[in-house]
């Protein structure tokens, strides 16, 4: 039943209330005392109309009544309906702004009935002023009279009605304004996630290739020191190398990580056999076998190849046999590639260490992100990695007919 208003607001209701009840008893009393009674309640109306428009409707119909019943004319404070029906229809309660609308035909018919009461009882009634003599003249004048009045308080209502569907309409801009801006920062958030994951992945697979090179050099270069020291010097061209590759791959996956950075080249497939030449001085023999006709393959796929055969080498590397070799098997298809990195297992051992972490898991994204599949599983003896990798005619025709 009562809003809550700001003291600000409180102080301007009364205030206002209490200037415009000091402006009517200074210029339309006349210092007749009645006329106070309507002055006051008007103003209690006028005052109370956004704290509790029910009350203020309420008031300003005992206080109307209570005029016609003791046949006190109108004056200037009866225009404060007007604000009073704008306030049921702008901040009531639905029951509240329905009781404004019906108190627009009802104000109108009191008007009227309480006009034609003046006009035929004369003396008796009004303020002595005879306009109309006959009962016809009186019934139209009362017709007339209705309607205006009603016009008057229907407008005033529709005014209230109109700006809390324009408040209401508002509300709703800004919420679904906010709603979007939380929805883009949600997505902005979700790209950010996955770009950090990125970044995570080939950090791992970065940090991982290298150090098992640099391990695998250093280790070779201590056991042949003795009876080869041309080998320990390049053992440490290739550690020198790996070592620098990999400081400037963090330094750019760092650099991605503290800004928002155009694309940096990624490897691609062209960039297979440095790989395979690094494991083979790493120790590793590493055989490279193509079937079939190269298709393209997008730029992100081909990442995804690279990154898979390189930690597939890695895991090989730290967590196979070491006398035996590495297979790399690519099968071009009419729609996508099928590869499989097939390497010996350590005896005894089932599965590599790197199968629950980083490497099988970050290996199994990197091919689901690019549209494809990957097992892998211990197969005779071997491990193998198995993937396939949609060609870019294959995705194109999927987006045509998606």
């Amino acid at each position: 039943m009562f809003r809550h208003l700001t003291p600000g607001q409180l102080a301007f209701d009364i205030g206002a209330a209490a200037a415009c009840w000091v402006f009517a008893f200074l210029t339309y009393t006349n210092g007749i005392a009645g006329n106070l009674l309507p002055l006051t309640g008007m103003a209690t109306a006028l005052a109370l109309r956004r704290f509790s428009p029910a009350l203020a409707l309420g008031i300003a119909w005992v206080t109307s009544l209570i005029q016609v019943s003791f046949a006190i004319g109108p004056d200037i404070s009866n225009l404060a309906i007007l604000p009073v029906l704008y306030a049921t229809a702008r901040y009531g309660v639905p029951p509240v702004k329905w009781a404004g609308l019906g108190s627009t035909g009802a104000g109108a018919l009191v008007v009227a009935a309480y006009t034609s009461l003046a006009t035929i009882f004369g003396d008796q009634f009004g303020d002595g002023n005879q306009i109309f003599i006959s009962l016809p003249h009186a019934i139209t004048a009362s017709v007339i009279v209705f309607f205006s009045a009603f016009s008057v308080f229907a407008l005033s209502w529709t005014f209230g009605l109109l700006a809390r569907t324009w408040s209401r309409a508002r509300e709703a801009g800004q919420a679904r304004i906010l709603a979007e801006r939380q929805r883009i920062d949600a997505q902005r958030s979700i790209v950010v996630e996955q770009e950090r994951n990125r970044i995570a992945r080939d950090m791992h697979d970065v940090v991982a290739h290298s150090l098992a090179v640099v391990i695998a050099q250093a280790d070779g270069a201590r056991y042949a020191r003795a009876e080869n020291p041309e080998a320990v010097d390049a053992a440490l061209t290739t550690i020198s190398t790996i070592a620098r590759e990999a400081l400037g791959d963090v330094r750019i996956l760092l650099g991605q990580l503290r800004h928002s950075q155009d694309e940096v080249p990624q490897p691609v497939l062209a960039d297979l056999d440095r790989l395979f030449e690094q494991f083979r001085a790493s120790g590793l023999p590493v055989d490279f076998e193509e079937a079939g006709t190269p298709q393209p393959l997008a730029t992100g796929a081909q990442l995804a190849v690279y990154r898979i055969v390189q930690e597939a080498l890695t895991n090989a590397l730290r967590h196979g046999d070491s006398p035996g070799r590495a297979t790399v098997a690519f099968r071009w298809e009419a729609d996508e590639l099928a590869l499989e990195v097939t390497s010996a297992l350590e005896e005894g051992n089932v599965k590599p260490a790197t199968s629950a972490g980083h490497g099988l898991a970050g290996m199994t994204e990197r091919a689901v992100l690019a549209g494809g599949t990957l097992t892998a599983e211990p197969h005779d003896g071997s491990f193998m990695v198995s993937a396939t990798i949609p060609a870019a005619q294959h995705e194109a025709q999927q987006e045509t007919q998606g």
